[in-house]
């Protein structure tokens, strides 16, 4: 169901993120990186994360579910985009970070401990994962999207058994216009 929303809003989808300005999540998540590290994208949407952390020197891989969405992201930074979900993803690469931007919140609950997991298998010793989700505590579908909100509680079971640990937490209002009175959880975990 997910998908093929993005599949069919993808141009959509696109133009509304893709200049939104993400420097304040950004500035929680660069200095954990070491210089010229590996990123993983992780749904990596219209390529705009992609595009700024290739803009400062970060080795990025990108990831998408979605097709449509991908090729639209590849053009964007000019490298490939794997079509891959993030429980199937695999790599002999292990990374220095993860960002999970507003992507994982798709995976519904009963499946995302080992999606998290998964990921987290990728991750370099002290490797740094950050992801965030709408605050809340429920599975819901909002115009043809399935989302799974969590509260920092959650996000402990979530990752329970998956090899990481809580850096840090906080809450932001989203970053669209419009928006800002829709809640984010953000979260820094490291690689234990």
């Amino acid at each position: 169901m997910t998908m093929s929303y993005y599949d069919q809003n993808a141009q959509e989808f696109f133009d509304g993120t893709i200049n939104v300005d993400m420097a304040s999540l950004y500035s929680q998540f660069i200095p954990l990186i070491p210089k010229s590290g590996l990123v993983l994208d992780a749904g990596c949407g219209s390529g705009r994360d992609s595009k700024a952390f290739k803009q400062l020197g970060f080795r990025v891989h990108a990831i998408d579910a979605s097709e449509v969405l991908a090729r639209l992201a590849e053009d964007e930074i000019n490298q490939q985009v794997e079509i891959t979900t993030f429980q199937q993803f695999t790599s002999p690469e292990r990374f220095d970070a993860i960002w999970a931007c507003a992507s994982l919140l798709h995976v519904s609950m009963s499946e995302l401990p080992s999606a998290v997991e998964n990921l987290s298998n990728h991750l370099k010793p002290k490797g740094v994962f950050y992801c965030s989700f709408k605050y809340g505590n429920d599975e819901v579908e909002r115009n043809g999207r399935r989302f799974t909100d969590l509260n920092e509680s959650l996000l402990e079971e979530v990752i329970f058994g998956a090899g990481i640990t809580v850096l840090k937490t906080w809450c932001t209002s989203d970053l669209r216009k419009g928006r800002e009175s829709e809640k984010w959880l953000n979260a820094i975990l490291i690689k234990v």
